[in-house]
């Protein structure tokens, strides 16, 4: 089976981000194929490459990139929702004439046709959060 994955909430705010990263690691470790990972509202700031939790704290960002490295996955976070919370890949800060950027390894921005069309090529689009 293949699945579009969405995140609506951010690492730290609820338990949403954690619950959807389990869930694709079960999905995974079942031999089912995640065609994208889709990030929305505040679940763009799992994305940022700029979060400092605790270190008793998990580092969610970290895991969701370790994630997308090992599983090759697409890992896209919605442009507006992006700069909206001020988050920005190297093409986005240079279009926008910022001189950062602040996207962990794993992730890229693209717009919400990006869901759209996972949706399309999925079996089942799951959606974790409001």
């Amino acid at each position: 089976m293949k699945f579009t994955v969405m995140i609506n909430e951010g690492p730290y705010q609820h338990q949403s981000s954690d619950s959807a990263l389990q869930f694709c690691r079960a999905v995974l470790a079942e031999g089912h194929d995640i065609f994208r990972v889709f990030f929305y509202n505040d679940g763009v700031n799992n994305g940022t490459r700029l979060s400092v939790p605790p270190k008793d704290d998990r580092q969610l960002q970290k895991e969701w990139s370790q994630l997308a490295k090992d599983h090759s996955l697409d890992m896209v976070i919605c442009i507006a929702a992006a700069q909206r919370r001020g988050l920005m890949d190297a093409s986005e800060a240079e279009r926008q004439g910022l001189d950062a950027n602040n996207i962990i390894d794993g992730f890229h921005i693209s717009g919400l046709g990006q869901l759209i069309e996972g949706s399309i090529q999925s079996d089942r689009t799951v959606i974790f959060g409001d």
